[in-house]
């Protein structure tokens, strides 16, 4: 008989044990694999730019002990008007006043503390960079520089501040006295600064990474002093164009990432909140997103030259309701969610259609990629800024480990979340603490409440799984089968994240809020329970199975009779046996416990029998182990009262 069909429903027969009301997981290691990059456990603006204010040693040590691998530096809307040169950027956010940041100096402390990981700064498509610091508003002299709501209002230059608030001066500021021009050629020198001959030596390698500005569609809003009114999508094209050829040439290997766009609105929407006002092109009405991918595709056929590597991504979601920030993961691949926050994709077609409420954002990029630059384009996904805004550290903590999760299984090659609550080193840390490098296959039978998330070894010998209970206030029993992945014996680590208080707990790799148990495993089946809002790792070694659970190896597996069963007194387990080989008999109980070792030898062809005998008084289900070769077999037994 072929151990296929033979296993197949023997572990049926087993799961049926459980609860019909159970979470049933299946993790399959010979599916989806999938690599895992290592620069999802990124972070925002974590270093210091300021040479006499640099990071703690103990924070150097938090930021490796949490394993950070990648750091977003440019500074968000503060890098769209950075002057390498002089080390000055404006701030769209603060009147637009220059203020020092030097971009040399945190790239070469990274790289001195942390060499291991990636760093990425940003291109300037603006055209227009800071100057001088000569022509600042006062704002220490106006409100000893308190936030209020005219902190976006034009000052610099000389602008007059309006003191009801809002974003309009009384008078506006010129830009032309606190910045200077800045065309392709400029941005991109940076990169003989940085890495060429006489430049100050910086590992390119550990800089590939480039953002290409920031949020480009809002610009007659993050900075209406060089726009007052959005130029087309086109003209936008054509500075991108430009500045991406100049680097690609300096720098053959480098990775360019756009378009950065700002929210789910601008994902469709290029100009500011009308969503009338389209792109067309060719005669064609095209959403932003896939008018991009669209124009890089034509410019890169045109040109012979790559110009896109990471499509990048903001989102910012509002909602501040448990239920619905647990879910949001689902924004980015799954066809089937129904976002409470789709709007930007209602306008998709061009014109509002309501009853479009199904965001799965990368897929339709994956789809347009596809489209126009063919499969194999090469082109992967990034989220560069995104936040909750509820902070709960439960909830942060389940969206962050559900969103990475996510991340590992579908090749997103970026994460670096802008906003950073408590619940998120936590996770970071366990994540790429404890992962290993591929992601496999996992299914669960409640995918909306319990998700699972394996990766194993590059050699197939130990395995991580990550387990998110979304639940507001139930804990979820799962049971976790492995058909191509034999567990080894004895018990395994399970790290939990849960009950997290309202006060930070990771401290370093050994001071922080994980709690560490054991478990082991019945029939290669693992049972746990997940408590509400939790997030739990499983630590497992074994081995790849290739003639084993759930796979056949044809006639060399024994025909096998156990009678009488259920068992009283004693049963006979007979076994006929094609080839010679070793073979081991064990009885487990039902929690997965070794209750004794029937046989352990070399068998030779023929008929075996042993003796099964119930003298302690045995009762209930139990589980014969047999292994014999390569193969593994499991057989329930019940034990009567005498």
């Amino acid at each position: 008989m072929k151990l296929t069909t033979l296993i197949f429903f023997h572990f049926l027969s087993c799961v049926a044990l459980f609860s019909q009301d159970n979470v049933q997981i299946t993790v399959n290691i010979r599916e989806n694999r999938k690599e895992i990059s290592p620069y999802i456990y990124g972070r925002n603006n974590s270093l210091s730019d300021n040479s006499s204010n640099p990071l703690s040693s103990a924070e150097w040590q938090r930021l490796r002990d949490a394993g950070v691998t990648f750091f977003r530096e440019g500074g968000g809307n503060n890098s769209t008007k950075y002057n390498w040169r002089l080390h000055l950027s404006s701030h769209p956010d603060w009147y637009n006043n220059v203020y020092a940041h030097n971009w040399d100096y945190a790239a070469q402390s990274l790289q001195q503390n942390i060499p291991g990981a990636q760093g990425m700064w940003t291109f300037q498509l603006l055209g227009k960079v800071a100057g001088n610091t000569n022509n600042n508003f006062n704002d220490w002299e106006y409100n000893q520089s308190q936030w209020w709501s005219g902190v976006s209002q034009n000052l610099a230059g000389g602008g007059v501040v309006n003191p009801s608030g809002g974003p309009d001066a009384l008078v506006e500021g010129n830009p032309d006295l606190y910045l200077v021009n800045w065309p392709a050629d400029s941005t991109v020198k940076i990169l003989d600064h940085w890495f060429g001959a006489g430049g100050l030596g910086l590992d390119s390698n550990r800089l590939r990474y480039w953002n290409m500005d920031n949020e480009p569609e809002i610009w007659e809003g993050t900075h209406d002093d060089v726009m007052p009114t959005q130029e087309p999508a086109e003209s936008f094209m054509q500075r991108y164009f430009a500045v991406a050829k100049a680097a690609r040439a300096k720098f053959p290997g480098i990775k360019l990432v756009g378009p950065v766009t700002a929210n789910e609105w601008q994902w469709y929407n290029w100009a500011g909140t009308d969503w009338a006002d389209e792109i067309w092109y060719e005669d064609k009405r095209y959403p932003w997103l896939k008018f991009f991918i669209k124009r890089i595709a034509d410019e890169q056929m045109a040109s012979g030259i790559r110009l896109l590597d990471v499509l990048d991504v903001h989102f910012y979601p509002s909602s501040q309701v448990p239920a619905q920030l647990v879910q949001y993961h689902r924004v980015y691949f799954d066809k089937n969610y129904v976002f409470p926050e789709a709007n930007g994709v209602k306008t998709i077609n061009g014109i509002w259609e309501d009853n479009i409420n199904k965001e799965y954002l990368f897929e339709r990029c994956r789809e347009w990629l596809n489209e126009y630059m063919g499969e194999g384009h090469g082109v992967t996904f990034g989220v560069t800024e995104t936040g909750i805004a509820l902070d709960d550290p439960n909830v942060t903590a389940v969206w962050y480990a559900s969103t990475l999760g996510e991340f590992m299984k579908n090749n997103v090659e970026i994460f670096t979340p802008w906003t950073w609550r408590k619940g998120m080193w936590e996770v970071l840390h366990l994540f790429s603490r404890y992962n290993k490098p591929v992601s496999v296959k996992a299914e669960s039978g409640d995918e909306t409440y319990v998700s699972a998330y394996p990766s194993v070894s590059a050699d197939n010998d130990s395995l991580t799984l990550v387990l998110v209970n979304r639940s507001l206030n139930q804990t979820k029993t799962v049971n976790i089968a492995f058909p191509y992945f034999r567990l080894d014996e004895g018990l395994f680590q399970v790290l939990t994240l849960s009950n997290l208080p309202g006060s930070e707990t990771f401290v370093s790799h050994t001071q922080n809020a994980l709690v560490s148990s054991q478990t082991g495993s019945t029939n290669n089946i693992i049972t746990l329970n997940l408590q509400p809002l939790s997030v739990t790792s499983l630590i497992l070694t074994g081995e790849e199975v290739e003639t084993g659970i759930n796979t056949e190896i044809n006639d060399q597996w024994p025909e096998i009779k156990i009678f009488p069963n259920p068992v009283s007194h004693q049963a006979s387990i007979i076994m006929n046996i094609s080839r010679p080989q070793r073979a081991t008999v064990d009885l487990f109980d039902i929690s997965g416990r070794h209750v004794e070792r029937i046989a352990d030898e070399e068998m030779a062809v023929g008929q075996k029998t042993y003796r099964l005998t119930n003298n302690a008084n045995r009762e209930g289900l139990y589980y014969l182990r047999i292994r014999l070769g390569e193969g593994t077999y499991f057989e329930k037994i019940v034990f009567a009262k005498h």
